[in-house]
């Protein structure tokens, strides 16, 4: 388990090195993370390479017993280096250039980008091949994150052509057909006749908006491996890492596909940023960690733990006493079996002054401090069982065709297809149900139920997965807006929705509408559903059965023939149907009946108390977390505000939902 904290030596008089790296010893740290964001300190002229200062500062680190991750600095680029090849920076939209002085201002699809970025870290991988105080590297920082995964340059126009005429096999006819660009007009006689889909009048071909998307997506993938590939042909037996940001789901990128060549992924977890009126819920934060948990269905690290208030412009809410440590607590729960704290001190200078750290710019050792030493010696006692992997019986799906074609066309005010995931997500997490969140690439079998929130794009290959999923003893929960296009973002001739599901199914789609606040509306439930009322909202589906059982019907005037949640037995298992938005408590109803139909155990626990188990047989622990501001008491212990209890896991009683 490594324990550590972000530190950026090179922001800080040379002098005072030797102090800080003896705090960070006592705050019970073992790794260091560094130089990230230093490529001008290491190559001030162009080819002058220089890395005695990080020569100096893991010498240092290495006579105290520390370990290092370092980072390649491509992130942010030298003043130099803009000035000598302006194209390397992103535009806007509008084609304004990004001008140097940010971060991650770079083009993805830059030649030069590629070439510079190849000779740094090349020479510093020649340079510390040897190295053994270096566990792991990180790739850049944080890709795709703060719209850095879109530009309009020129150089992404001609790549995206490219990419296109390579998908086509240059045949520009076969485009136009697929599209179906004789709608407006819109037929292309040669690639270098399509443009980028940057703002116009209405809106752009939505096929041609998907492929895009896919293209920004590879865009990203390729450059991070082809730096995984650079430190690997140097260092064989490098661990390489990347510390995703929050909000993948929402990104013009796939953090699924970038994640494949690494060794792990790690995460930066703010689970409150500046501008932000308090904390996301816990849930929230929960599904955060397992949507990374899921980029490669094993556990990671956290590279940027909170432990202070953050903001570049805006400062933001402190974590309350023992509420940072806390959320590192989560974390460890959750898969996390390494983590560091962000950062060590806070900055003096630069765009990060209000992103407080352990200590702060007056360097006095205060709470903060001792939250974090007191948690780096109680956490490192269960490594053992922190770094077992996480079972869940429970996944939800998602592809990121489906999220990008959202983008693309919302067809709903109110429909937020990553907040519906987490509706599904928080009906399990309120009862102590572990849940996976995994792209449609991943294999099925070990789960029990899969959910597939508002995948809109039809895969035959995944369909086929579910299909056998379902015949084998699982449950399938589809929801409204599965399986409406083809693979290009089209709509399906000839074919009922959900397309090339319907019979399996045992539905049809024969009419839909997208609702807006003020316009919701009443189901009710039928069979064992009975007693069942409540209201939906956000979209629905008009669904007929055709051999499915109706669970719930809509009750208003003219669509009271329609079903609203269907179940059709499937061998072994079950396919679910959920054609609306529903309210939080009618769907729980639903997910506990699925979840009961599986024997999956759950646990009862008090609003804002989480509870987690990890490890196995004798060496078992029970990972008890009060996330409220108050004092609580939960299955016969009292948990003072924002503790985490850890006890050896003992015979407490569960329960099948």
């Amino acid at each position: 388990m490594w324990l550590g904290v972000d530190y950026y030596p090179e922001q800080w008089d040379i002098s005072i090195m030797e102090e800080d790296l003896d705090n960070i010893c006592e705050l019970g740290c073992n790794v260091i993370r560094i130089a990230e964001f230093a490529w001008h300190l290491m190559e001030k002229e162009e080819g002058q390479y220089d890395f005695s200062f990080f020569d100096h500062v893991i010498e240092k680190a290495k006579a105290k017993g520390l370990s290092i991750v370092m980072g390649t600095p491509t992130a942010t680029i030298p003043a130099w280096l803009a000035k000598k090849h302006p194209d390397i920076l992103s535009e806007f939209e509008d084609g304004r250039k990004r001008v140097f002085g940010g971060r991650h201002v770079y083009c993805f699809n830059s030649r030069d980008m590629y070439t510079y970025s190849e000779r740094i870290i090349r020479a510093m991988a020649e340079h510390y091949k040897d190295e053994k105080a270096i566990i792991a590297w990180q790739i850049d920082n944080e890709f795709g994150h703060e719209g850095s995964d879109i530009c309009y340059c020129a150089q992404c126009r001609d790549a995206f052509r490219e990419y296109l005429s390579v998908k086509f096999e240059g045949d520009i006819n076969r485009l136009n057909e697929t599209y179906g660009t004789t709608f407006w007009s819109q037929e292309y006689n040669a690639f270098d006749e399509i443009p980028i889909p940057a703002e116009t009048i209405t809106t752009h071909n939505p096929a041609l908006r998907l492929d895009w998307e896919r293209f920004r997506s590879e865009s990203i993938v390729k450059f991070a491996d082809f730096q995984t590939a650079l430190l690997k042909e140097i260092i064989p037996n490098a661990v390489i890492i990347h510390d995703f940001p929050g909000g993948g789901l929402g990104k013009h990128v796939d953090y699924s596909a970038v994640a494949k060549n690494l060794s792990i992924t790690a995460y930066n977890n703010y689970p409150v940023w500046g501008g932000q009126k308090e904390p996301i819920a816990p849930n929230e934060i929960a599904f955060g960690l397992d949507y990374i948990r899921g980029l490669k269905q094993s556990n990671f690290w956290i590279t940027e733990a909170i432990m202070g208030a953050q903001g570049h412009d805006v400062t933001g809410f402190a974590p309350r006493p023992n509420q940072a440590k806390m959320w590192a607590y989560q974390g460890m729960a959750r898969g996390c079996e390494s983590l560091f704290f962000f950062r060590y001190r806070g900055a003096t200078k630069g765009a990060e002054q209000f992103c407080y750290g352990v200590l702060d710019a007056d360097n006095v050792k205060r709470r903060k401090f001792y939250e974090v030493q007191s948690f780096f010696h109680d956490i490192k006692k269960y490594s053992s069982q922190l770094e077992t992997p996480i079972k869940s019986e429970i996944a939800i799906v998602y592809d990121y065709d489906s999220l990008a074609a959202f983008r693309i066309q919302r067809q709903s005010f109110q429909l937020d297809c990553e907040a519906e995931m987490k509706k599904y997500h928080k009906a399990f997490y309120d009862v102590n149900v572990p849940v996976d969140v995994i792209p449609a690439d991943r294999d099925l079998t070990d789960y029990k139920v899969v959910i597939i929130p508002q995948m809109i794009i039809a895969k035959a290959e995944f369909q086929q997965k579910l299909k056998v999923f379902a015949e084998h003893g699982g449950t399938v929960v589809l929801t409204y807006r599965d399986f409406v296009k083809d693979i290009n973002n089209n709509l399906v001739f000839g074919k009922q929705i959900p397309v090339d599901f319907d019979s399996f199914a045992g539905v049809c789609m024969v009419e839909t509408e997208s609702l807006q606040k003020g316009q919701e509306f009443p189901v009710s439930g039928e069979g064992e559903f009975a007693c069942t009322e409540g209201m939906g909202g956000i979209f629905r589906d008009m669904l007929v059965a055709e051999g499915a059982e109706v669970l719930l019907r809509y009750n208003d005037v003219f669509y009271k023939e329609f079903a609203a949640v269907t179940r059709k037995r499937q061998k072994d298992g079950y396919v679910y149907y959920i054609g609306c938005g529903l309210e939080e408590a009618v769907l729980k109803q639903i997910m506990r009946k699925i979840a009961a139909e599986q024997g999956i155990l759950f646990e009862h626990s008090i609003d804002g108390v989480e509870v987690v188990y990890r490890g196995s047989g004798e060496e078992k622990i029970r990972m008890v977390i009060n996330h409220n501001a108050y004092e609580v008491h939960n299955a016969g212990e009292t948990l003072a505000p924002f503790e985490c209890r850890i006890s050896r896991a003992g015979t407490e009683a569960k329960e099948v939902l």
